[in-house]
């Protein structure tokens, strides 16, 4: 279970301190999704860093089962928006890159996780000879290789055009399904959230603390952004951010 309590973060010192996070709190059970979703600046990405220990709260605390976060965890993994590949080391090195820095390579490898993927005929090819939503499959195969309890993701399809952001969204529900890690997703998409969180939490402007909450029950399934439901919590979502 993720509990966050009263989270404050701050940046700099005395008279030029800036408030990202004021006084948030939330809960995820265990192997449930959460979105997050907020104006563009406002904090999402401070809290989500909290979450996997890079960043440490001014106040405040923020647990995963039970155990205060100091510091990265290896049951903790973080998909950023860029995926975060090294140009000089090719699919296969970057997808065993977490398992290197943890010390399990070779005795274990993510060779049937980029298989899963559909990167198994591209293990030897370089980030620059990738399209777009290929890196972000890189990405989510390096994530996926530890076998993480909790999956946190910073705007992770930003920049894709449409069509390979709904197919890639479709992986992550897969994968989500499949594995059953608990889910924090940061997005600014409305549809993305909608998609991928069953609950919502939408945030102010900086400093964050939270809006409004939005129940997503229904959410799950491929169809469902075809749904009466899914459009529904979109447009809650649309008018608790211009509220």
């Amino acid at each position: 279970m993720i509990e966050v309590a009263s989270l404050t973060i701050e940046y700099g010192r005395a008279d030029r301190m800036i408030r990202a996070v004021e006084g948030v709190d939330f809960s995820l059970e265990a192997g449930r999704s959460l979105a997050l979703i907020g104006p563009s600046g406002c904090g999402k990405t401070s809290v989500l860093f909290a979450l996997a220990g890079l960043l440490t709260p001014g106040a405040g605390a923020v647990r995963i089962g039970g155990t205060p976060v100091s510091g990265p965890r290896r049951d903790v993994a973080l998909i950023l928006q860029n995926a975060g590949l090294l140009p000089w080391k090719t699919v296969w090195q970057n997808a065993n890159l977490s398992l290197v820095l943890h010390g399990d390579y070779p005795a274990r490898d993510a060779g049937a996780i980029l298989d899963s993927l559909g990167l198994g005929t591209v293990r030897t090819r370089y980030p620059a000879e990738l399209s777009e939503g290929m890196k972000r499959r890189v990405g989510i195969a390096r994530a996926l290789s530890t076998s993480p309890e909790v999956m946190l993701m910073d705007e992770p399809l930003a920049s894709l055009d449409t069509l390979t952001r709904e197919r890639i969204q479709d992986l992550f529900l897969t994968l989500w399904r499949r594995y059953r890690f608990s889910l924090v997703l940061v997005t600014h998409d409305i549809e993305e959230a909608a998609f991928l969180g069953q609950e919502i939490i939408v945030l102010t402007e900086r400093p964050a603390q939270i809006k409004s909450v939005v129940a997503n029950p229904e959410m799950g399934d491929r169809r469902y952004r075809e749904s009466e439901a899914f459009r529904r919590v979109a447009t809650q979502l649309r008018e608790a951010l211009q509220a």
